[in-house]
């Protein structure tokens, strides 16, 4: 195992959440947090790394197409989806890569069952599908927000319901089907801070080209930022499981969430071990004379 290997096993084994684990997000997790060992200066060069291994390993993928790879990527308002996801993927080669954002559903998602919406856009084998929100979305805006669950055709007394318990099992064992059927499923948690959220908000305020990404919504959302911790936790505790592992990522910092989520996405990729196909002997064969007369063709083109 290299250098790049190494560093990679040691960042997610740092972020992954123990299936069966109770979690709380301000016990159990530091925005702020991450390898103390690493600077900004040192994270930089380490993230190229991992990006090549990265593009090595999805030219494999995709060649090979027996194996897909769905990352989940979920975090709260000016948590970093957006910009992770740019850098992260930059070095990829974009017929392999498809990326889906979920924010209030249509009136037709509303008809259907609330993974239908996700279940329609899965990754193929060969591919690499990114969800920016998921899901997860139907266990924390709706939970957070239960008078929603009239839009979707249940109840609002989400206190008084096992709709929550059902839910995490439903999302558990689509994930598991996924995973069976050889999609495996990366989620990712970016952990920012309340402080830190606000210091991004108040940068998209005073930044006229950042304007764009800032609504009076924001404001309103953050002041249920107790509820949504605690949906969190909930979250992380009933759907870490043996097959789709959470992994929470300290996002205060940007350039370190970047790359823990780059870290995450490789030892994926290292685990699958995609092989580019074998071809058999026949084909060989009709390789060779193939070649054979390609070379002639030059040869002769080169006399005239």
């Amino acid at each position: 195992m290299d250098h790049t290997h190494r560093f990679v096993e040691d960042l997610v084994g740092q972020c992954r959440v123990p299936p069966g684990t109770s979690v709380s997000m301000g016990r159990d997790f530091d925005p702020a947090g991450g390898d103390g060992t690493l600077s900004r200066s040192e994270g930089q060069p380490q993230l190229e790394e991992v990006i090549q291994v990265i593009d090595d390993y999805q030219d494999r993928l995709s060649a090979a197409a027996t194996r897909g790879i769905l990352l989940v990527i979920q975090a709260l308002d000016a948590g970093g989806k957006d910009s992770t996801i740019k850098h992260v993927m930059r070095g990829l080669n974009p017929q392999g890569v498809e990326v889906h954002s979920f924010k209030e559903p249509t009136d037709e998602e509303l008809r259907h069952d609330f993974l239908w919406r996700c279940q329609r856009v899965a990754p193929e084998r060969g591919r690499i599908g990114i969800f920016n929100r998921s899901h997860y979305e139907d266990v924390l805006v709706v939970r957070v927000h239960s008078e929603l669950l009239r839009r979707q055709g249940g109840s609002d007394r989400a206190g008084t319901t096992r709709i929550w318990a059902r839910r995490f099992q439903e999302i558990n064992d689509w994930e598991h089907h996924l995973v069976a059927n050889d999609i495996a499923v990366v989620k990712v948690l970016l952990n920012v801070s309340k402080a830190e959220q606000a210091r991004r908000f108040i940068d998209r305020i005073d930044r006229p080209e950042k304007n764009w990404k800032f609504a009076p919504s924001d404001i309103h959302e953050r002041r249920y930022w107790d509820d949504y911790q605690r949906a969190l936790g909930e979250m992380l505790s009933h759907s870490s499981t043996e097959w789709a592992p959470w992994h929470v990522v300290p996002a205060d910092r940007k350039w370190f969430a970047r790359l823990a989520t780059a870290a995450i996405l490789a030892q994926t990729l290292i685990d699958i071990d995609p092989q580019y196909p074998k071809v058999d002997a026949s084909v060989r064969r009709q390789m060779a004379t193939d070649r054979e007369a390609l070379v002639a063709e030059l040869h002769g083109s080169s006399e005239h």
